[in-house]
């Protein structure tokens, strides 16, 4: 089972990471970079969530862990994320069992090696 720690441009109050297995940004007070995010979830061996793109571009470059979930969906009210959510999900856990980046679109997940 993979940990997801979720970034602080994504809702903090959300039904699908409202459990032990997912970290909000905010809940860790000693992170306040992206640095420190992509350290400290390569440290724990986690997935990051994200809509900045900063962490799928160095990604390119690098070996996991951390894993990176894009997510290039643009903006979307809270019902209609969470809607989109719950249904790609499982979609995109199966992704992450041999994939180092997920990029998730509106219409399509892609994945890289």
């Amino acid at each position: 089972m993979f940990k997801f720690l979720i970034d602080e441009n994504l809702p903090y109050y959300f039904e699908l990471w409202n459990n032990e297995n997912f970290i909000h940004v905010n809940d860790l007070p000693n992170i306040s970079s992206d640095e420190d995010i992509w350290k400290y979830s390569e440290e724990n061996n986690m997935v990051i969530i994200t809509k900045d793109a900063d962490f799928s571009n160095k990604i390119l470059y690098k070996t996991p862990p951390p894993k990176v979930i894009h997510l290039k969906i643009g903006n979307k009210r809270m019902s209609e994320l969470h809607a989109f959510l719950n249904r790609i999900w499982p979609s995109i856990q199966e992704e992450l069992k041999n994939n180092k980046l997920i990029n998730v679109f509106p219409d399509r997940i892609e994945s890289l090696t």
